[in-house]
C-alpha cells in the first residue's frame, strides 16, 4: 500500500493519528506530578504547559491526552478555545519567547493605545517579543495599559516596556495589601467563627443582606441574600463560586479589592460556603490578573496554615482569555475544564450548576460587602443609597475625567454628581458629551441624560444597563461611531461563536460600521435578530451602542 503524496510510510502495526512521544510524556510526567488526573483540572494544566515552555506543542498535548486518559480532540478543543494558550502545530515556529499584549479596549483606546501598539511593533525584536493586541485588562484607570510576560503596567509606554525588557522584569509585580495577620488584628475572621459557633444561622443571614439591598454585583442585580435560600432549598451536595472574571470593558473594581484587602472577599466567600453548606469553594479569577492570583494563592495558603479553611476547600482556578466566562454558566464550563459555552437555561445553575449541582455563585465585590454589612446591620448599608437606591456601589470611572479610578459612591447617585463629587470633574479642556454606565455593553448616553441615577433598571426603558457599574465618559474629542465600531470590535473578538445570532451578527456589525454610509433599517434589522436569538447576554446587549449610535448620537454617523 502507497503512503500518501510526501508523507512517510505507515506500517500497519502502528496506531493512526500522531504518535505519542516517550521524552514529551515524561516531561509531562514531571510538570504535572503525581496527583489526580482529573477532567476539571485541563485547562490548569494547559496553563503549567504553557507557562513552563511559553506555548503549546503538538507532542505535549499529544503526551498529555495520554496521562488524562482523553481523546487529542478534547484536548485541542479547549486549549484553542482560550486567547492566552498558543498552540503550536507539528513543522511550525514556536512564538517569541516574551508576548506584550497591549489593551486596545475602550478606555485605553482614548488614552493613545493605538500610537503604543505601533510603536511597540516598530521597535520589537521578532526573534525576542512579539507584540499583540489584547481585550480590556482591568487598568482602565491607568490607561492604556499592557501585560509583559506575566508583568502588569499601567500607563504604559514604549521605554517603560523597553527598560523592563532588557531587566527582564517579567513577574508579576504584587501591590500593597492587607495581609491574614492584619486583617486578624483588626477583627477579620470573627464573623466567621461566629456563625460556625451557632451565633448566627443562614436564614438570619439571608434576612440581613435582603434588609440591606445587597445585590450581585458583577452586574445581573440579583437580590444577595435570596441566592442562599433558593440554593439551600436543593438537597446537597453543594458549590460556592466566586466570579473573578470582570472582562467588561472599563469594570476594575475587583482587581482594585483583591489587591488591597483580599481577605474581605475571602471571608465573605467562606460565610456564604457556611451558608449553604458547601462542599468547597471555587475561585475563578481572570489571567490578565497574575498579581491578583499570586495574593490569593498566599493567602489561601495562609489560611489553611491558620486552621480557618481546611486544605482544598477553597481552590483557586485560573481563566484563561475568554470573555463570556463572566456568564455564569461559562465560567461553571470553564471550571470543569471545557470550553466556556454559555449554558442553555433552564435549569439554573442554583438547581443544577457546577458538576450538575446545586451551586450559590458570587461577584467578588458582593462577597467583600457581606462583613461590614453584617456587622454595622442591614440599616446602616441601605440607608448609604441616593435617589431611592438602597446601598454603596463601587464605580470603576475612566476616560475623561480629571480623576478616574475605583469610586465608592451611593447607589442611585447621577453621573453629574459622580464626576463632580468623586473624580475632579471632567478632564482639562474636555466637556462631556457621552458616557457608558455600564461598560461595552451598558450601552452610551448622551450628556443630557447625566442626571439618571446610576443603578440597576434606571436604563432599561433606553435599551442600557448599569451593569458592573463601568463608567467611561466621552468628551467632544470623542467620535461615537468609531467608539461603537470599537465596542463592537470587542464583541466580535470575545463571541464563544455558539450562536450564529451572535457570532455573526457581531462580525456583521463590524463591516457595517467601517463600510461607508450606514444603513439603518439593515442595523435595526440585525439588532432584533441577536436579541431575540442570542443564547447569552453577550449576544443579547452587543447591539446596544450600535442601537444609541441612531438613537442619539446621528451627527457622528
Amino acid at each position: 500500500m502507497d503512503a500518501p503524496s510526501g508523507g512517510r510510510r505507515r506500517k500497519y502495526a502502528e496506531p493512526k493519528g500522531r504518535q505519542l512521544d516517550e521524552t514529551a510524556l515524561a516531561e509531562m510526567e514531571a510538570l504535572i506530578g503525581e496527583g489526580e488526573k482529573r477532567r476539571d483540572l485541563l485547562i490548569e494544566f494547559l496553563h503549567l504547559i504553557q507557562d513552563r515552555y511559553g506555548h503549546l506543542s503538538a507532542r505535549h498535548l499529544r503526551a498529555l491526552a495520554q496521562l488524562m486518559r482523553l481523546s487529542q480532540a478534547e484536548i485541542y478543543e479547549v486549549a484553542s478555545f482560550y486567547y492566552h494558550f498558543d498552540i503550536v502545530k507539528e513543522g511550525e515556529a514556536p512564538p517569541p519567547p516574551v508576548t506584550l499584549r497591549i489593551c486596545d479596549s475602550i478606555s485605553c483606546m482614548l488614552a493613545g493605545a493605538e500610537g503604543l501598539i505601533a510603536a511597540a511593533q516598530a521597535r520589537a525584536d521578532p526573534a525576542r517579543l512579539r507584540v499583540v493586541r489584547a481585550p480590556c485588562m482591568g487598568r482602565c484607570a491607568e490607561a492604556p495599559a499592557a501585560l509583559l510576560g506575566r508583568r502588569s503596567l499601567g500607563h504604559a509606554d514604549a521605554p517603560t516596556i523597553g527598560s523592563l525588557l532588557t531587566a527582564g522584569e517579567l513577574s508579576p509585580e504584587i501591590a500593597d495589601y492587607v495581609p491574614l495577620t492584619a486583617y486578624r488584628e483588626a477583627g477579620g475572621y470573627s464573623l466567621l467563627a461566629a456563625c460556625r459557633a451557632g451565633q448566627w444561622k443562614p436564614v438570619e443571614l439571608s434576612d440581613v443582606l435582603e434588609e440591606a439591598g445587597l445585590r450581585g454585583l458583577g452586574g445581573a442585580g440579583f437580590p444577595a441574600g435570596r441566592k442562599s435560600t433558593i440554593v439551600r432549598s436543593f438537597p446537597r451536595p453543594r458549590y460556592v463560586t466566586v466570579n473573578g472574571d470582570e472582562g467588561e470593558p472599563g469594570t476594575f473594581k475587583d482587581r482594585h479589592y483583591l489587591e488591597t484587602d483580599p481577605h474581605r472577599m475571602l471571608e465573605g466567600a467562606l460565610i456564604a460556603a457556611w451558608a449553604v453548606e458547601a462542599e468547597r469553594v471555587y475561585i475563578y479569577m481572570r489571567d490578565e490578573y497574575p498579581g491578583v492570583l499570586e495574593i490569593l494563592a498566599r493567602e489561601i495558603a495562609a489560611l489553611e496554615e491558620a486552621g480557618i479553611a481546611e486544605p482544598g476547600f477553597l481552590e483557586l482556578r485560573r481563566g484563561a482569555g475568554a470573555y463570556v466566562c463572566g456568564e455564569e454558566s461559562a465560567m461553571l464550563e470553564s471550571i470543569e475544564g471545557k470550553r466556556g459555552l454559555p449554558r442553555h437555561r433552564p435549569p439554573y445553575i442554583a438547581e443544577k450548576g457546577l458538576f450538575a449541582r446545586p451551586t450559590l455563585n458570587h461577584n467578588v465585590e458582593t462577597l467583600w460587602w457581606v462583613r461590614d454589612i453584617i456587622e454595622k446591620g442591614g440599616d446602616w448599608f441601605a440607608e448609604q443609597g441616593r435617589n431611592g437606591s438602597k446601598g454603596l456601589r463601587s464605580y470603576s470611572v475612566s476616560g475623561r475625567v480629571a480623576e478616574p479610578g475605583v469610586k465608592v459612591a451611593p447607589a442611585g447617585i447621577t453621573l453629574t454628581e459622580l464626576v463632580a463629587e468623586h473624580c475632579g470633574g471632567m478632564a482639562e479642556g474636555h466637556e462631556l458629551k457621552a458616557f457608558l454606565p455600564g461598560g461595552a455593553s451598558g450601552g452610551i448616553f448622551p450628556a443630557n441624560m447625566a442626571d439618571t441615577p446610576l443603578d440597576f433598571g434606571k436604563f432599561d426603558s433606553a435599551k442600557g444597563f448599569i451593569g458592573s457599574h463601568a463608567i467611561v465618559v466621552l468628551s467632544q474629542e470623542d467620535n461615537i461611531r468609531e467608539v461603537a465600531l470599537n465596542l463592537m470590535r470587542f464583541f466580535a473578538h470575545e463571541s464563544c461563536g455558539q450562536c450564529t445570532p451572535c457570532r455573526s451578527g457581531t462580525e456583521k456589525l463590524v463591516q457595517l460600521l467601517k463600510d461607508g454610509p450606514l444603513e439603518e433599517e439593515v442595523l435595526r434589522d440585525l439588532e432584533a435578530v441577536m436579541r431575540d436569538a442570542s443564547i447569552c447576554g453577550l449576544g443579547q446587549a452587543a447591539p446596544n451602542p450600535v442601537n444609541h449610535l441612531l438613537t442619539f448620537f446621528r451627527e457622528d454617523i
